[in-house]
């Protein structure tokens, strides 16, 4: 969803988007001029660190059954990012799309039509103004609403859905500050709908697979992980106006942290359990010196010199490591703006195993007795060969992707996981069950962005993370991706 002009926008600060964010602006900035650094407050450290009593009458989620459906009724707000999910959801039999929104008209008609195509079905469109989105989240035909658009609009948009009875699914990052992610755990907790968290990458087939082979145990007790968002965008993303890039920029003039943490994190966290049976303790963040968007602004000039006052603080790399409850440690990096290849890095180190992806690599103690490596000859100190792994992976593909892989791949969106994600997240409400990622994992991964930007303020000293299951995730058992 496009961002509205700058005037009308400071309205929306009546749905608490980014005030008291860490943040706490005057107004939002527009899709292109950064905020006046003079409007920014940063809460404290104990602010943000501080786990806040459950509100009377609120009930945990992390288990939430509902009401089995024949049909999953959607709606989409933002239909650039959003277009994906639509895709996914006219290509799954128990899901139907009623109703799409987004601020330009054009994106709308191109749903509108997809769907009707697709379906012979014609949802109903909201758009043209700032508030179409509040008209339809009131409608009573709808189960789930997809939140695509710009991060400050995903919390109002997502507490509004709740109010409203229905459960959220929103994009990454769920939130941009820890004041935030309360109020999505706290909304969740008062009605009783999920607020899921959409990390695909939680979903490639890769992670599944090291997700599957954790849990039977091939890595032992697992001690270490470390991930990514490794994404060089500052050639062209980054100066596309009236885009995804142009906003996602701005941040880099006033936050310097680990701006995109979930992409890395959802998967890691998933492996060891975070939320469930252990928690995050503390994180430490240090960031590079910026560097390249500065230097490619001065030496292309791009979009005729409008970027020519614009002042970026974000170190082009942040490094954070996240110290858990129970002792492990989690490295996660962010830099959109180097010259390097994509990767996520992908990590997981045990007392038996580690893998690396990016490109995936394997390393199994010649001791392991796990039956999936039965009859394999071993060697810690060297990586199993392309052609063993390749064999070993699809020996123990996660049951998801044997399930749906295939046909995921056609549907497509990153590969497939898109379709993956959205398969299992739209059958978990089908089936009235928790989806695998929980209002809490929304607000676990969500939370790095602010907690990183004040740790590096503070000269990277620790920041201790918030407990937003209350304690829960000393009892949860964890989430089955596929019961």
């Amino acid at each position: 969803m496009s961002l509205p002009e700058k005037n009308s926008r400071r309205d929306f600060l009546k749905f608490g988007a980014l005030a008291g964010v860490g943040l706490g602006l005057s107004a939002l900035p527009s899709a292109e001029a950064a905020p006046d650094p003079k409007a920014l407050k940063l809460l404290n450290a104990q602010d943000i660190s501080a786990t806040r009593p459950r509100p009377a009458g609120n009930k945990p989620v992390w288990d939430l059954q509902t009401k089995p459906l024949q049909k999953v009724r959607c709606a989409f707000i933002g239909l650039s990012r959003g277009m994906t999910h639509v895709n996914s959801a006219v290509n799954i039999d128990f899901a139907e799309v009623v109703a799409v929104c987004d601020l330009k008209p054009e994106r709308a008609k191109r749903a509108f039509d997809h769907v009707k195509a697709k379906t012979g079905k014609e949802p109903i469109v909201y758009t043209d103004t700032e508030d179409a989105w509040e008209k339809m989240v009131a409608r009573d035909d709808i189960d789930v609403v997809y939140i695509s658009t710009p991060w400050e609009w995903h919390v109002p948009m997502a507490v509004k859905a709740m109010e409203c009875g229905k459960h959220a699914f929103i994009e990454v990052s769920a939130a941009v500050s820890v004041d935030e992610c309360w109020q999505l755990v706290d909304t969740s907790e008062k009605t009783q709908r999920h607020c899921a968290i959409i990390e695909n990458c939680c979903y490639g087939e890769e992670e599944l697979f090291v997700l599957h082979m954790a849990r039977q145990g091939l890595f032992g007790e697992l001690k270490h992980a470390e991930c990514a968002y490794i994404h060089d965008l500052s050639q062209n993303v980054l100066w596309s106006l009236g885009s995804e890039g142009g906003w996602r920029r701005n941040y880099h003039t006033f936050m310097d942290g680990n701006l995109y943490p979930t992409h890395g994190l959802g998967p890691v966290a998933q492996y060891l359990g975070i939320g469930r049976g252990d928690a995050f303790k503390f994180v430490v963040s240090v960031s590079s010196p910026e560097r390249n968007l500065t230097e490619f602004r001065d030496r292309k000039n791009p979009n005729g010199g409008k970027h020519k006052d614009e002042k970026y603080v974000c170190g082009d790399m942040n490094t954070s490591i996240i110290k858990t409850q129970l002792g492990r440690t989690i490295m996660i990096q962010h830099d959109v703006v180097s010259p390097r290849p994509y990767s996520r890095i992908n990590a997981l180190s045990g007392s038996k195993a580690t893998f690396f992806g990016y490109p995936g690599r394997l390393a199994v103690d010649g001791a392991n007795d796990h039956p999936s490596v039965k009859g394999m000859k071993l060697n810690a100190h060297s990586w199993l060969e392309k052609e063993k792994l390749d064999a070993f992976m699809k020996a123990n593909q996660h049951p998801l992707i044997k399930k749906v892989g295939e046909s995921a791949k056609k549907v497509g969106g990153h590969g497939g996981m898109d379709h993956v994600m959205n398969y299992r997240m739209l059958d978990c409400l089908r089936q009235g069950i928790t989806p695998d990622m929980t209002v809490y994992d929304a607000a676990d991964w969500s939370s790095i962005l602010e907690i990183s930007v004040r740790s590096v303020k503070d000269g990277s000293m620790p920041i201790q993370c918030p407990d937003f299951t209350r304690g829960g995730w000393k009892t949860i058992k964890p989430l089955g991706i596929v019961s």
